[in-house]
């Protein structure tokens, strides 16, 4: 399951990030982004914009084709 798979209001962990772009990566670990992290997908914006996660008391928005790489499991 990728995180675009996720409904709103939805908790899961990160299992596999490797997917991501380097520099995409180490942007998302810089904010606490990791596997194993517990995530809540927020919200997403209209007309395929990003998607909102909430992880670590932060939200952080990612591209919903980097967030289609993101492997979580509920």
């Amino acid at each position: 399951m990728v995180l675009t798979d996720l409904k709103q209001g939805q908790s899961a962990t990160i299992q596999n990030i490797s997917s991501l772009d380097q520099v995409v990566k180490k942007r998302l670990t810089d904010f606490g982004f990791h596997v194993g992290s517990k995530i809540q997908y927020k919200r997403s914006m209209p007309f395929g914009g990003p998607f909102v996660i909430e992880t670590k008391g932060q939200s952080i928005a990612i591209r919903k084709k980097d967030a289609g790489k993101i492997e979580v499991n509920l």
